[in-house]
């Protein structure tokens, strides 16, 4: 008998059909993989059980029992946890508020400081250190992801959903989560751990089931898998090339150029220190960096969305450094940003009006205020199409979509602008193997067209295969700039923990 089995569980939303017939069993002290391409529905299988949805049919058992989750509040009390891949906590909020938040408490007065006390033993156990009375919003992405895990095994979760849990982590962090989990399937929790990354899912991993098109196609012990071509293979359906082509790049004019630029937060400390650098047509300059080591921040000022403290930036000679967003827009920028619902999308907006956001006020989208809504509409799904953006129709509102879909738009929409420099933050984060590799091929079309990209990334897997040159950041500077030819994971490693040889 399993611990946990989903038995031919079916979720419709109007004519679309996320899961169709889909069975799934899991171990106790597993790691179960769930594979699948974007809007495979992964997620949406997860957010039943997890009783953010009702299932259209099908049943759910657990421990043999048969239990029908009526919410998420008694998804938790059945021992369920789930850590998404947008994290649901309240930035103005402290860690331990964040943690206590809904949980009941038979006491009148609320105890903050005995739960602080227990919030850092369960922290201190699985290494993964947090105040607990900071701030969310002062918290880097990795460790709010790590205080979702905590604030689960809180709440005494048996079963822990992670959902794309790497997408944000260095590789130091991937490793720190990776023991985090086998110590936790070594106390007997189980872990289902949603995921796109084949590396990942061989390395962790006991077994896997493999969605496609909302439906289940297979369930493999991972011993018994011979590579990551195998797994890729039963996740698209056809043979998949892993290594994206790449010529010598062919360096033209300079493009963007950063001299000493400087920043503070708004808590007046430094995030930026004396950044010097530049992008030349033809190239793709990669950065990388420990997630909050200032890359955010400098992509913020070059893109006008954060004050710059001193220093300039040029884009074709031209200083841009006191110019709003939509100015330095109009140099022919494109920009992939790292947060696709706070700064890439509007959910409440339909796929069309989303495509159309940079440029509805200019030629061919409308003419002397008129929008041209023929033409927007053929050009809205032939972005869809080339970017294979699954959606009913453009008319579907934006925030219905899978965020990998979410993102394959944006990504689209800034391609299609045709830029001279194009800034892309985290572009493949949450994207399958075939989307992923698609919009690097199409990063270094944009590259060899001529343009200059300037890339932020937190995979040194992406870093390596298609930058020319490589920047590292480590507290708000640059620790050097190497070949990608020259660059090694390990030379790459240290400059990010701030150690120059």
């Amino acid at each position: 008998m399993a611990f946990l089995e989903m038995k031919h569980i079916t979720k419709r939303f109007h004519t679309v059909v996320a899961n169709n017939d889909v069975s799934l069993s899991v171990e106790k002290g597993e790691v179960h993989a769930l594979l699948g391409e974007n809007g495979a529905g992964k997620s949406t299988l997860m957010n039943i059980l997890y009783g953010m949805y009702d299932q259209s049919e099908g049943d759910i058992y657990l421990k043999g029992q048969k239990v029908q989750i009526k919410d998420t509040k008694h998804a938790i009390e059945l021992g369920i946890g789930m850590v998404h891949q947008h994290f649901m906590l309240i930035p103005a909020l402290t860690a331990i508020e964040n943690v206590i938040l809904g949980l009941k408490d038979n006491k009148m007065v609320l105890d903050l400081n005995s739960a602080a006390e227990k919030f850092k033993e369960m922290a201190k156990k699985y290494n993964m250190a947090i105040d607990p009375l900071t701030k969310v919003e002062d918290l880097s992405v990795g460790q709010q992801q790590r205080l979702e895990i905590l604030k689960a095994l809180y709440r005494n979760a048996d079963i822990l959903i992670l959902d794309e849990p790497t997408a944000v982590l260095t590789p130091q962090e991937v490793v720190g989560l990776f023991d985090m989990v086998r110590q936790l399937t070594s106390e007997g929790k189980t872990v289902i751990f949603i995921s796109h990354k084949l590396a990942e899912i061989m390395e962790i991993c006991d077994r896997c089931t493999v969605l496609r098109l909302g439906r289940v196609v297979a369930t493999v012990a991972i011993k018994d898998v011979e590579n990551k071509e195998e797994l890729a293979k039963l996740m698209v359906g056809k043979e998949v090339e892993l290594v994206t082509e790449k010529k010598d790049a062919k360096l033209g004019d300079e493009i963007l150029r950063v001299e000493n630029l400087c920043a503070v937060n708004k808590d007046k400390r430094p995030v930026l220190t004396n950044v010097n650098f530049n992008v030349f047509a033809g190239e793709i300059l990669g950065v990388c960096g420990v997630d909050g080591n200032g890359q955010s921040e400098l992509i913020k000022c070059i893109t006008g969305l954060h004050k710059i403290q001193s220093g300039k930036f040029f884009i074709n000679s031209v200083d841009c450094t006191s110019e709003t967003p939509k100015q330095i827009l109009k140099h022919n920028v494109s920009h992939i940003p790292e947060d696709r619902h706070r700064m890439g999308m509007i959910k409440g907006m339909t796929v069309e009006e989303n495509l159309i956001l940079m440029c509805y006020d200019q030629e061919p989208y409308s003419k002397h205020g008129v929008f041209n809504t023929k033409w927007i509409g053929q050009h809205c799904e032939e972005i869809c199409k080339t970017y294979s953006v699954k959606t009913p129709d453009i008319k579907e509102m934006a925030g219905n979509l899978s965020g990998g879909n979410q993102q394959k738009f944006v990504v689209g929409r800034e391609l299609d602008r045709d830029p001279e420099l194009l800034i892309a933050v985290h572009p493949s984060r949450g994207l399958d193997i075939g989307a992923t590799k698609y919009i690097q091929s199409r990063m270094i079309d944009e590259r060899d067209k001529g343009a200059a990209v300037l890339m932020v990334s937190t995979e040194l897997d992406e870093l390596l295969e298609i930058s020319d040159r490589i920047m590292v950041m480590y507290s708000g500077k640059v620790m050097g700039i190497v070949n990608q030819k020259d660059a090694t994971r390990e030379q790459l490693g240290k400059l990010m923990a701030g150690i120059v040889e």
